[in-house]
């Protein structure tokens, strides 16, 4: 009978155990929903009474401003509140020195998250987004995108990567420095996608110099597909130092594309296309005849 008893207690704490972990289980996604509704919310309300500001900024810089340095300054500022603000986020940004402010960069960034845009704007250096068109649609947070002559991409259309590359083209040429994933999207899993070529065709083509910038721990905080931030995470931006156009020169823009996605395989220790490289490869014969 005692057995019995001692056994009939266990059962019934670990049954405790369980209902308790499941219960914690379930409170910390209600919290983390809420804390996610009022971030996007939060960045709603402010984007609609900050929107005028910066009208009011484009208005009054319009005459001695045209390559928009204060306004960009001023979403700068728009886009650092939403981390600045976030206790659960630790962003930690180093090489900032790397951006000479009389320099024209080719920027080039992994991209894990939607939260990248945020904290990049940390970087508080001028440069032009390169950023598909439904961004600039957004009420607000797009139409201040438009103000700031930020470049619109239509993803598969071809007419529009041409435009795209000759507004590029005249950014640089007045001074300005590109902000562009050249991976195109978000990455599904954290892990390094493929390399589109428009960036380093037109580092080459302008012989401009290329600003690597490694982004981590935004695919943990925000993934790609869903709204619920997902906990506390460090942040980290690292700049690295700009690579001289004199360096790639003799190189076609599909060796400059695959040396610079290597050198972000070695930095970010991810490469995506190595596994499903690995995941796609046939079984080797030892596997096959053991069962492997």
């Amino acid at each position: 009978m005692a057995v019995s008893r001692n056994g009939g207690a266990t059962a019934w704490r670990a049954t405790r155990g369980v209902a308790a972990r499941s219960s914690n289980r379930y409170a910390r996604r209600v919290l983390r929903a809420a804390g996610s509704l009022l971030f996007w919310a939060g960045i709603t309300v402010s984007s609609v009474l900050l929107f005028p500001v910066a009208l009011l900024i484009w208005l009054v810089t319009l005459p001695f401003d045209p390559r928009r340095r204060v306004l960009h300054q001023f979403t700068c500022f728009w886009a650092s509140l939403y981390t600045w603000l976030n206790p659960a986020w630790r962003v930690q940004i180093v090489g900032r020195e790397n951006v000479r402010p009389d320099v024209a960069y080719v920027m080039v960034a992994n991209h894990l998250s939607f939260l990248d845009i945020l904290v990049l704007f940390r970087l508080r250096r001028h440069f032009k987004w390169v950023s598909k068109v439904e961004m600039f649609k957004i009420p607000a947070i797009g139409w201040n995108m438009w103000l700031n002559r930020y470049v619109p991409l239509k993803r598969g259309d071809k007419q529009s990567v041409q435009t795209m590359m000759q507004i590029c083209r005249e950014r640089l040429a007045e001074g300005s420095s590109l902000m562009i994933f050249p991976e195109g999207t978000r990455s599904r899993d954290g892990k390094l996608s493929k390399f589109k070529t428009g960036a380093f065709q037109l580092a080459l083509e302008t012989k401009s110099p290329i600003l690597p910038i490694v982004v981590s721990g935004t695919s943990k905080t925000l993934p790609k597909h869903g709204f619920v931030l997902r906990g506390h995470h460090e942040i980290g931006i690292r700049v690295l130092p700009a690579i001289p156009h004199e360096t790639f020169a003799a190189l076609s823009v599909e060796e400059l594309t695959a040396r610079m996605r290597a050198m972000y395989v070695r930095e970010t220790g991810t490469d995506g296309l190595a596994d499903a490289d690995a995941d796609a490869a046939p079984a080797s014969d030892d596997a096959r005849a053991t069962g492997s």
